[in-house]
């Protein structure tokens, strides 16, 4: 039974199996970050000549001294803009959103009939989080913070992971919160 078109409900299991393949892409990047140039020492040419840059006990963070170029080339950065890149399509067109078309295509005429529909709504905020968290991460890896990339990645990847394996959407939790302040969700009128 393929999702409904309209805006009214989703089979909750898809944007499960999603975060799930997320989550992966995601501890995969916490590696890569925690073993590059993000978390990394560099040593001045001598123990007394330490490079320009933040210092810290006579030393610095790499980051701080990569030109940008080095920071836009390090492989966990490529990959959290690619998955930050996934998370806009989710947001922009989650119908063509590559997860979810791999679902409908091929997981989801396995599965029986899911027993309820969910509002689109709250998944869709919460690919808008993801791609907020991600983005700032990437910013500030850009400018040389250390360690955020591997912050913002870590984040990332433990509301995924919560998501795809127990259910738990927090920027959907994050949706409901805003809905019931007022903030998001209202129903437009006819007239509007």
């Amino acid at each position: 039974m393929p999702e409904s078109r309209g805006p009214r409900g989703i089979d909750p299991r898809g944007p499960r199996f999603a975060a799930g393949i997320t989550a992966v892409l995601l501890a995969v990047d916490v590696v890569l970050a925690l073993t590059g140039i993000s978390t990394a020492r560099s040593f001045g040419w001598f123990a007394y000549q330490p490079l320009s840059g933040q210092t810290f006990g006579g030393d610095t963070w790499a980051l701080s001294a990569a030109s940008i170029g080095a920071r836009v080339l390090d492989p966990a950065f490529l990959l959290l803009l690619v998955i930050a890149l996934l998370f806009l399509w989710g947001v922009v067109s989650p119908r063509t959103a590559p997860w979810g078309a791999l679902y409908r295509r091929l997981v989801q005429p396995r599965l029986k009939p899911p027993a309820e529909l969910e509002d689109p709504r709250p998944p869709r905020f919460a690919q808008g989080v993801g791609l907020f968290v991600t983005t700032v991460g990437l910013l500030l890896h850009l400018i040389g913070v250390p360690w955020a990339l591997p912050i913002a990645a870590a984040m990332a990847f433990v509301a995924a992971f919560l998501n795809s394996v127990f259910g738990l959407c927090l920027g959907c939790q994050l949706y409901l919160l805003l809905q019931r302040a007022g903030i998001l969700g209202r129903e437009r009128s006819a007239t509007a």
